[in-house]
């Protein structure tokens, strides 16, 4: 592998800032003729595309419709899908498809008919979930490295870490735009300044901002915070998805155990044996995503017990080994055979269903700003994102970003040169020890107090404590060189203030929030839209409506 490193303040027509599903597709998807680069904080494949697991939900097979997908997303958005951007999804799903089965990616195939495999997870009607065995994000993401590092014009650059956007005045427009970034080198440990006709955010969620998570570390609302920083609205920050089964292993840190061995006919079960899903939600075990965890939570914590099971052993090896190799092989690595026993599970932090408002071409509030993939608020998920429908957003509004900004380069003006990082003013740290107890204060409670379940007591404990530490955070920000460390704590502290100041204006229980002071369903669905210039004063959010 040949990555590209850094020459001083270089320029390109599009600067795409996040290595994953979304930033990748829109790297190919752009004319060759551009010059691009991506950036990637670790290495190229980390992030939560590799390990994704159960697929991508796309209207495939001739029993299934459009409709009926959109009636499941709509439904399991709890009201508050933006029904346009759900039906701009989804009847681009098949043709994103095909554009992935062109690319190579190995998708799985049904041993006697040749046809691709298609399986059902929690929230679908239909079997419409296309995958490559257990572990689609790594195939997935496989065959788009495998094509980025062909493309001549593509410039790949591994540990960079965004730091800040940078705006500038178009003369002719009058407007602020963006036009480009400053960028961490983590191999130099120095600032270098990127200029980019059109800057792309594919940066992922904001899961780590909780304790228990099932996502990479990268996962630090890194784009979100930064275009919140930038002037941009963001959405529905309060949404946060906890995937119900995550495998609890004291050596396992964060291994997610797949939505489709639920689909595939999985079981949970309490300690001692026995189901309870069918008490909580009429689907039993395919209830919403939302549901599951809930109820999880809510034996666990009945119970005084630290997981709960999911069982798949009454299926047969073959059959296990078929279509969850990679869970199969994981659990072994912990001592557990799930083709004989059940599997310990425990609800994490998942998803991020806010995010930087954009349109269906990813475009933000600042010109030449794009969003897209889990940075992004694109009205598709609601207050509950269904299962599988992360990855057909990455692809499709990849692509619609990519005939967006191919349309609008010739626009743009030149740009001005961005100015050096000026670092004048500050000294190296002897008191790192700030950052990680402040990283761990943060993560422990938004956990406690801003997770599953939550009250206004809790939330406004929360509010408090993220006061004091952005006021911490900043000052050690101002005086002290940067490191990755500071960066994502920086951006994690403003991800949690945009997450308690949603959840403290929701007065009701909808998807993804559910508060025990307000258990009711309000009679209109209002997305929670914050804006900069006035949230530090009242946290004021703007209403989309939607009756319920």
């Amino acid at each position: 592998m040949t990555t590209i490193r850094s020459i001083s303040n270089p320029s390109y027509d599009v600067l795409i800032i996040g290595s994953g599903a979304a930033g990748l597709a829109l790297a190919l998807n752009l004319p060759s003729s551009l010059r691009i680069a991506v950036l990637s904080k670790s290495k190229l494949n980390e992030g939560s595309t590799w390990y994704a697991q159960g697929g991508i939900a796309a209207v495939l097979d001739d029993s299934d419709s459009i409709e009926s997908h959109v009636n499941d997303t709509l439904n399991a958005g709890a009201g508050l899908c933006h029904k346009d951007a759900v039906e701009f999804t989804i009847s681009h799903s098949k043709s994103a498809i095909q554009w992935l089965i062109d690319l190579g990616v190995n998708f799985t195939r049904q041993a006697q008919s040749g046809d691709f495999h298609l399986t059902r997870e929690g929230g679908h009607s239909q079997r419409r979930i296309i995958h490559s065995a257990d572990a689609t994000g790594k195939a997935l993401h496989t065959t788009l490295l495998e094509k980025v590092h062909k493309a001549d014009n593509i410039a790949l650059h591994e540990h960079y870490v965004a730091l800040d956007l940078v705006k500038q005045v178009d003369p002719n427009s009058k407007k602020l735009r963006c036009a480009g970034a400053y960028v961490y080198n983590r191999s130099t440990e120095s600032v270098e300044a990127f200029t980019a006709k059109t800057v792309v955010l594919a940066t992922g969620g904001a899961s780590k901002v909780y304790l228990y998570s099932s996502n990479p570390d990268g996962a630090s609302g890194d784009g979100i915070a930064m275009a919140w920083r930038a002037g941009c609205r963001v959405a529905n920050m309060e949404f946060n998805q906890f995937h119900p089964t995550c495998l609890y292993h004291p050596k396992a840190k964060s291994f997610l155990i797949t939505e489709a061995v639920r689909g595939e006919g999985g079981k949970l079960l309490l300690p001692n044996g026995e189901r309870f899903m069918d008490s909580f939600h009429e689907l039993g075990e395919l209830a919403p995503r939302d549901v599951v965890a809930r109820a999880i939570d809510h034996e666990m914590k009945r119970l005084g017990s630290d997981c709960v099971y999911l069982d798949i052993s009454h299926k047969s090896e073959i059959f296990i080994e078929s279509h969850f190799p990679n869970v199969r092989q994981q659990c072994l690595e912990y001592g557990i055979d799930i083709t004989k026993e059940p599997i310990p599970v425990v609800p994490a932090a998942h998803y991020t269903c806010g995010g930087v408002m954009v349109n269906e071409h990813g475009q933000t509030d600042l010109h030449n700003l794009y969003a897209i993939g889990e940075t992004s608020f694109t009205g598709l998920h609601g207050a509950n994102r269904m299962a599988s429908n992360s990855l057909l957003e990455c692809i499709v509004f990849a692509q619609s970003a990519a005939k967006a900004i191919k349309a609008s380069l010739h626009e743009i003006s030149p740009l001005r040169d961005i100015p050096p990082w000026d670092a004048s003013r500050v000294t190296n740290s002897d008191e790192d020890v700030v950052i990680s107890h402040n990283w761990d204060e943060l993560r422990r409670f938004m956990w406690d107090y801003v997770g599953i379940v939550r009250t206004q007591k809790r939330l406004e404990r929360a509010n408090h404590r993220i006061k004091l530490l952005q006021k911490e955070i900043n000052d050690y920000y101002s005086n002290y060189k940067v490191g990755n460390d500071l960066i994502e704590l920086r951006n994690l502290a403003v991800v949690a203030e945009l997450i308690i100041g949603s959840a403290m204006q929701r007065k009701e229980s909808r998807g993804l929030h559910y508060s025990l002071d307000y258990p009711d369903l309000a009679e209109f669905a209002q997305d929670s839209i914050l804006v900069p210039m006035n949230f530090a004063a009242q946290n004021i959010i703007v209403h989309h409506e939607h009756k319920t």
